[in-house]
């Protein structure tokens, strides 16, 4: 597969991730009153993988995710060569979520972006949980993303299928973590509502992209003891076992 295509599909993959997920959490609370509250916004984030990695998961794996990129890596599942321009694409996808998200949501008068669906810990944490606290969440949900993410796309998994369990993950990671972070698991998804929120937010960052790749890390590690060895797999939904 063409490396552009590649590029491109993480790029478009991640853009509808952050503008769908945050735009929910951002639009909904410009309107309490027809919100859909924090449930909604999780099912949002899992909607919007489900129906990308279904679009182009066949083209690049359907990532969307430094830390799934590093994860699958770690796991054999990535190559060498796909790491950084998936990343630099996921990154730049997610800042112009924001930015297009910020455009639209600014068109309200007498907008405040707040924290503008940013991530946080302390003060910036939803619930104030502390820094332990969220280390110990995004550590522990991300691991169990990428659990989920190898385990469902190996030998004996059910065929076509991964995009549907994978988008429940991520549903249901975001309905326990996001009144303790706010839900980052992905690095990218991070910095995008940073860039926008600034400060405080940019400087409490390093959490939001040291802890998931060291989670994601984790679990690739394990899977390569815990799931048949098997040849490199790129593609996460359409055929797993391609190259």
């Amino acid at each position: 597969m063409d490396m552009s295509r590649r590029v491109g599909a993480e790029f478009f993959g991640t853009f509808w991730l952050v503008f769908g997920g945050c735009g929910a959490a951002v639009l909904a609370a410009a309107f309490p009153a027809l919100g859909i509250g924090f449930v909604g916004v999780a099912f949002a984030f899992g909607l919007t993988v489900l129906t990308m990695a279904y679009a182009v998961g066949h083209i690049s794996g359907g990532h969307f995710n430094p830390a799934v990129t590093v994860g699958l890596w770690v796991a054999g599942r990535c190559a060498n060569k796909h790491v950084i321009p998936y990343i630099v694409a996921q990154v730049i996808g997610a800042v112009a979520a924001a930015a297009v998200l910020w455009l639209v949501a600014s068109g309200k008068p007498g907008w405040v972006p707040g924290g503008f669906a940013s991530n946080g810990y302390g003060d910036l944490s939803p619930g104030k949980y502390g820094l332990v606290s969220c280390v110990v969440m995004e550590f522990t949900m991300t691991f169990f993303f990428l659990l989920i993410i190898v385990g469902t796309t190996s030998k004996g998994a059910a065929t076509g299928f991964a995009g549907i369990p994978i988008g429940l993950a991520l549903t249901l990671i975001h309905l326990v973590s996001i009144p303790v972070t706010n839900t980052s698991v992905n690095p990218a998804r991070s910095t995008g509502p940073a860039m926008f929120a600034g400060g405080e937010y940019v400087a409490q960052l390093w959490l939001f992209w040291v802890v998931p790749l060291l989670g994601a890390a984790a679990a690739g590690l394990l899977s390569r003891w815990m799931y048949e060895s098997e040849p490199l797999i790129e593609t996460i939904v359409i055929e797993e076992r391609s190259v």
